[in-house]
């Protein structure tokens, strides 16, 4: 950036350059981050039912990940 002829005008390109490439939930999207696009006005709602559901939820781990060989 500091060897560039205007600085500023290649910051603000390089800016949008990465915010067009990482920045947009269309990669997300791709990638399989999001499952779902809600209005604002649910968002209250929704998080409230994804935390009721998983106040019941028990982890249940196996007594051992590896039994012990013996040497």
């Amino acid at each position: 950036i500091q060897s560039a002829a205007d600085p500023e005008k290649r910051k603000i390109e390089l800016v949008d350059e990465y915010t067009e490439r990482f920045a947009n939930p269309y990669i997300a999207a791709e990638r399989g981050y999001i499952d779902d696009v809600i209005n604002p006005e649910d968002t209250r709602r929704k998080v409230i039912a994804g935390f009721t559901a998983l106040q019941t939820k028990r982890d249940e781990l196996p007594q051992r990940k590896h039994g012990v060989i013996p040497l």
